[in-house]
């Protein structure tokens, strides 16, 4: 192309929009994402850099609409577009097409690597799995306390099992902070006193790079040293994690990891009113032959013996039971008779009956004086009559 000697600005810019369009149709551009931001009108501004350039780049409304990835500050892509020059500002950018997750051959590289490390350790051992509580009261959640996955969790455990106790250890599922959030989360419910009966960890479905915080070795290594079962529920069914295979159980989603974590009410309803109508049967069939066997038991001609036994001491019985009667009101009549004739004889001796018929009876200082020689001469002496004493003189 040959331009004047002398062209104005924009005669210069058009030209080089021309060269520059032209020329860079449809190329792949790779770097890391620089402060990626949507517009109210629904366009994405980003730029596109490397340590030594930066690259203008915008996703129209219409493209972002399709676009997958969730561009992040410091996330490394591949872009495809059309660079274009936009000649008010003198400035080119790319007008991007499609987005893809860079790295992703190398990330699977190191997934595959970490992974032969800790099975060669032995922290995917099926023997040192631990088994899951069958009814957990507390289950502790490794994940973001504010994304969908946990939401899922709760809705579904409210609805499957509302007797479990959920606590939630907020930690990053991506980005640079992830792996470190994850793993504290991990050691706070490792400590004795923070202890629950199952740990989840885990988050929703993403890119190879989103879930990559689940393939960092510190993450296995703390679900790893958890004293507790943990249930790892990373992305969606095909999604497959370190933290997948160092955990005692993998769930497909954190939808199902409620499913494995905790039984179902409802079939817990169910079975015990299956047992407890299979408990009464048995009983009323229990009774119902303990009842056949004692009538059983009951027309042997041992038992009949036994009856004839208890019927002839009965008889036995009564007729001892008799005699003794028979002896014991004798024995109380005897004693009775007696008693009369002793009280007829205390009658007939009573010391005053002969004051009764008239005769009289001396007393000397309360002594009942019988013969003359008894008698004190000069003292006063009492005579009794049967109706009193009176007091007279003693001469001689």
């Amino acid at each position: 192309m040959s331009l004047p000697e002398i062209q104005s600005v924009n005669d210069l810019t058009l030209a080089l929009k021309q060269v520059v369009e032209r020329s860079f149709r449809s190329v792949d551009v790779e770097g890391e994402v620089s402060r990626p931001n949507q517009s109210t009108s629904g366009h994405i501004y980003f730029t596109l850099k490397d340590d030594r350039a930066q690259l203008p780049c915008v996703i129209w409304r219409s493209t972002a609409q399709r676009n997958t990835i969730k561009l992040e500050h410091g996330q490394q892509i591949i872009v495809h577009g059309d660079i274009q020059v936009y000649p008010p500002h003198g400035k080119y950018q790319m007008i991007v097409s499609t987005v893809r997750q860079a790295g992703v051959g190398a990330l699977q590289a190191a997934f595959e690597k970490l992974k032969a490390k800790l099975e060669t350790e032995g922290l995917f051992r099926h023997d040192r799995k631990k088994q899951l509580p069958r009814y957990p009261r507390t289950i502790g959640i490794v994940t973001s306390a504010t994304s969908a996955a946990v939401q899922d969790i709760i809705s579904t455990m409210e609805t499957r099992y509302p007797l479990a106790w959920l606590r939630i250890f907020h930690a990053s599922v991506q980005g640079a902070n992830a792996a470190p959030e994850l793993v504290e989360g991990m050691k706070w419910f490792s400590r004795e006193e923070n202890q629950p009966d199952i740990v989840i960890i885990g988050r929703g479905g993403g890119s190879l790079e989103d879930l990559w915080p689940f393939n960092e070795e510190a993450v296995a290594r703390a679900i790893y040293d958890c004293p507790v079962p943990v249930i790892s529920a990373v992305g969606h069914e095909t999604d497959f994690s370190i933290s997948d295979f160092v955990a005692d159980v993998r769930a497909a989603t954190p939808t199902q990891s409620v499913a494995i974590a905790a039984p179902d009410i409802n079939e817990l309803r169910y079975q015990v009113d299956d047992l407890s109508a299979a408990l009464h049967k048995t009983i009323r069939e229990r009774i119902s032959r303990k009842k056949e066997r004692v009538m059983h038991i009951g027309q042997t001609y041992a038992l009949q013996a036994v009856r004839q036994k208890i019927q002839l001491q009965k008889q036995k019985t009564i007729q001892l039971e008799t005699r003794a009667n028979t002896a014991l009101e004798r024995l109380i009549s005897n004693r009775k008779h007696k008693l009369e004739t002793l009280h007829q004889r205390l009658i007939s001796n009573d010391p005053d009956r002969t004051l009764k018929q008239g005769y009289t009876r001396i007393w000397q200082d309360e002594v009942w004086i019988k013969r003359k020689s008894d008698l004190k001469p000069g003292k006063p002496v009492e005579i009794q009559w049967k109706d009193g004493r009176a007091e007279a003189n003693s001469k001689s």
